[in-house]
């Protein structure tokens, strides 16, 4: 059987290779940082029997560290978060709920978001290609399967207007062909 995780007293270093160590595999906001380093903070805590709060400091300071060198920055995160959830489709809506999950102040998405190029109807139709709705999918189910397209649109944030313009757009012929 497999003995329990054995946990060290966190200390300045260690969580500074901890963030290094995400940081090498992620990019982050600040405050999606702190969740990661309070995350293991706590554990150890607990495996320890002592305090988080103790430890806040030592976050705070492993944080300043990686803003200082420029490993942390939510302006650019932000920036790439948004050009990526763009490509794939995502709505405005859904852009501006992941970005506050993540810890993006309110300001910074909006100055992020308005700066945007992409246009809501270009990025409805990716959203439409990717998941084959309206006039993506099989043109023997494309009525019948309507109100379910229509649902999954506005479920991703676009507003009703748009997914119902979008669902009941014609086929591309040049779709068709590729397909």
């Amino acid at each position: 059987m497999r003995d329990k995780p054995r946990y060290k007293l966190p200390t300045e270093d260690r969580l500074t290779r901890s963030a290094l160590h995400y940081l090498e595999r992620y990019s982050s906001s600040r405050a999606n940082l702190r969740k990661v380093l309070e995350r293991k903070v706590f554990k150890a805590c607990k495996a320890l029997e002592k305090d988080p709060a103790e430890f806040d400091t030592l976050i705070d300071n492993v944080i300043d560290k990686c803003v200082r060198a420029s490993l942390v920055d939510d302006q650019s995160y932000a920036e790439t978060k948004t050009a990526s959830l763009r490509r794939r489709g995502s709505s405005r809506r859904k852009i501006e709920a992941h970005l506050s999950a993540k810890g993006v102040d309110r300001s910074t998405i909006e100055t992020v978001l308005s700066s945007d190029s992409h246009d809501d109807e270009t990025v409805a139709l990716t959203f439409a290609k990717r998941r084959r709705l309206g006039p993506f999918r099989k043109p023997s189910e494309r009525e019948e399967r309507r109100d379910k397209d229509l649902a999954a649109m506005c479920r991703a944030g676009f507003s009703f207007d748009l997914a119902r313009r979008v669902i009941t757009a014609e086929p591309d012929p040049v779709d068709d062909e590729s397909a």
